[in-house]
């Protein structure tokens, strides 16, 4: 099952992200995020959090809608996003797509970018959308479709990542071991339509800046 969960960072364009919304099984929204959906004209299964940025007529509509809110205190363990991933495995997501879940406050990025990772090495298939890049969580292999020219960048998102291979770019890389504080594999190039990024052991986080070529 595929899962796309709508969260409350940047979006700009909200057009760029109707084809997402198209081809999912379910829609979640972290607090905020569902005043976007209400934006989009879209309605979520489920809206999860503290209800602290969520606008009350928002609230007011989606109860009238019979969506699900799962309220939680202000004070918790837990963000936001580390529970409405839960919900995800709980309903057996395979697939968890991210929507504005990036930019606005730098913490909260980084954040949303590592909690999905205990996700992400359980073999499910965890991945951010903006307008401008895609970033995945990568702890087996991606190919990577767009243009030559476009740029990607892979980083270690745990200590190491050992087995890195980076097949159909302008700087390939063979079994090589990334490390977290030596972050050297970024910037790369596109040399052909598709390019594969495979790793032996550890998560990557592998971005692909679409559209976006190289000056």
């Amino acid at each position: 099952m595929k899962c796309v969960i709508l969260a409350n960072g940047d979006y700009g364009n909200i057009d760029s992200y109707k084809w997402l919304l198209k081809e999912t099984d379910i829609i979640l929204c972290a607090d905020g995020g569902a005043n976007y959906a209400y934006k989009m004209g879209i309605t979520p299964a489920y809206i999860v959090g503290d209800m602290d940025s969520i606008h009350p007529p928002v609230v007011d509509y989606y109860k009238e809608q019979g969506v699900e809110f799962r309220r939680y205190p202000q004070r918790k363990d837990f963000t936001d996003t580390q529970l409405i991933l839960a919900l995800a495995e709980e309903l057996n997501a395979r697939e968890i797509v991210f929507l504005g879940s990036l930019g606005k406050r730098l913490d909260h990025t980084l954040s949303n970018l590592y909690c999905g990772g205990e996700l992400a090495l359980k073999g499910k298939k965890v991945w951010h959308y903006t307008a401008n890049y895609a970033a995945y969580l990568v702890n087996k292999g991606i190919t990577i479709s767009g243009q030559v020219g476009d740029i990607v960048s892979v980083l270690a998102l745990t200590d190491e990542a050992q087995g890195v291979y980076e097949e159909g770019f302008e700087y390939p890389l063979k079994n090589v071991i990334l490390k977290k504080w030596n972050p050297y594999a970024i910037s790369n190039v596109l040399a052909k339509n598709e390019g594969v990024i495979r790793v032996g052991e550890g998560l990557l986080l592998v971005i692909h800046y679409h559209g976006l070529l190289r000056k």
